[in-house]
């Protein structure tokens, strides 16, 4: 059985899709991009605050779920440009203290509304 995630504290999705499923003790959370769920805009005063508002809208699916960052077992980070991974990495890091998911991180050549940056994430109850 699945059940639908959605919260007035992350964006609404796009498309079609949910902000996150669930299903068993997994929770599947959609690509994060960085618009901001008050505003309804993009963020894009760079890539630092970018990835803050995807950690951010993240968080607020999580916590809609009734879990948190230490839950997620897998990320994956969508970059449209390596040359950020580190500043992406930092913010990224703020938001883990100890028992890292797994994850990786891919170049890709574009992203949903000229971002620059998508995370998503799979998270165990």
């Amino acid at each position: 059985m699945m059940t639908i995630i959605n919260t007035n504290n992350a964006p609404a999705p796009i498309g079609p899709y949910s902000q996150a499923t669930a299903a068993g003790n997994f929770v599947f959370v959609s690509g994060q991009i960085p618009l901001n769920p008050v505003t309804g805009e993009l963020v894009t005063t760079g890539i630092t605050d970018e990835a803050v508002m995807v950690m951010e809208n993240i968080k607020a699916i999580l916590i809609e779920a009734g879990i948190g960052f230490e839950n997620i077992v897998k990320t994956s980070i969508f970059l449209t440009d390596l040359g950020n991974f580190g500043q992406v990495n930092e913010v990224y890091g703020k938001y883990f203290t100890a028992n890292f998911p797994a994850r990786e991180t891919v170049q890709v050549s574009a992203l949903p509304k000229g971002v620059n940056v998508e995370i998503s994430v799979i998270a165990v109850k």
